[in-house]
């Protein structure tokens, strides 16, 4: 739904950019998984890859971002900071 309340086509979420909600560069949304049973949003395919975040992706490839990490939709895509912490290494993770 939009601001206004109107549903919006789910393709406007695709070419936009992602970022933490700490403002960190994730990638842009290629594409988006869908659940048809349940007719909801289950994940977005995430490309153009943040090569900080991601140093273990192949180049060209994405990552599948759950949908519940999202927190906003607007000109960007606000995800929670999680996908930061998966880049630290597994020591530092255990302290967050």
């Amino acid at each position: 739904m939009s601001a206004d309340g109107l549903p919006q086509e789910i393709t406007t979420l695709v070419g936009r950019e992602v970022y933490s909600n700490n403002g960190v560069y994730v990638g842009a949304v290629e594409d988006i998984k869908l659940d048809l049973d349940e007719e909801v949003v289950t994940a977005l395919a995430v490309a153009d890859l943040n090569g900080e975040l991601f140093d273990d992706v192949p180049r060209g490839s994405g990552v599948l971002v759950p949908y519940r990490w999202v927190r906003a939709v607007g000109d960007v895509v606000l995800i929670n900071d999680i996908v930061e912490r998966l880049g630290e290494p597994e020591e530092q993770r255990s302290l967050a």
